[in-house]
């Protein structure tokens, strides 16, 4: 293993603590009270990440563990039409977040979160996948953006709705919701105080 692998899956096992940092960031430097447009904003932003995230969860179900793992290749539900929803979920709550905290950390958490996920921690995974479910997964990659669908057309006619496990969901991303919920208040109380 070279040193640039042994760098991504450190990068990868700390990734829940990464970002516990990201959070912690985003709650010292908040230092501005939100318009209400921006509270708005925020808060569906941080639900509709959320939901994403449920949505992920139910369709590849446990998911948590310190080293990428995969059985079979998630390609139904949310992963039908991008190859990350958890990920970008976390982006949306956490930009959810940063704006409740200011325009100045909004800029400072999508570039972290770039450099952190988009260019670490994901082509760590993809690495993964690629020697595991070789030319199925390259099919699929070719198929689905990151974070995006390829298209309106390709959502309209790829999208496959798949299992959905709710015991899975309940069981692996709760941790997940009361962390979203909890930083959500922590950060508003934090930001609504500033006048």
């Amino acid at each position: 293993m070279n040193n640039t692998n042994k760098f991504s899956e450190i990068v990868f096992k700390l990734r829940g603590g990464i970002w516990t940092a990201l959070f912690l960031g985003i709650l010292f430097f908040a230092n501005e009270r939100p318009l209400f447009w921006e509270i708005i904003l925020a808060l569906a932003l941080i639900i509709l990440g959320q939901l994403i995230r449920f949505w992920a969860v139910g369709t590849i179900g446990l998911y948590r563990g310190e080293h990428v793992k995969a059985k079979s290749l998630a390609t139904t539900g949310a992963y039908s039409i991008m190859r990350n929803p958890l990920y970008f979920g976390n982006f949306l709550i956490g930009l959810g977040w940063s704006f409740l905290a200011g325009w100045e950390i909004v800029i400072v958490f999508v570039i972290s979160f770039w450099v952190i996920y988009v260019m670490i921690i994901i082509p760590h995974e993809e690495n993964f996948l690629t020697q595991t479910f070789g030319a199925e997964y390259i099919f699929w990659k070719r198929k689905t953006g990151m974070f995006f669908p390829k298209s309106l057309d390709y959502v309209k006619n790829n999208f496959r709705k798949g299992k959905f496990d709710r015991e899975v969901l309940f069981k692996s991303e709760t941790h997940s919701l009361i962390t979203t919920i909890i930083g959500t208040v922590a950060i508003l109380a934090k930001c609504l105080c500033y006048t």
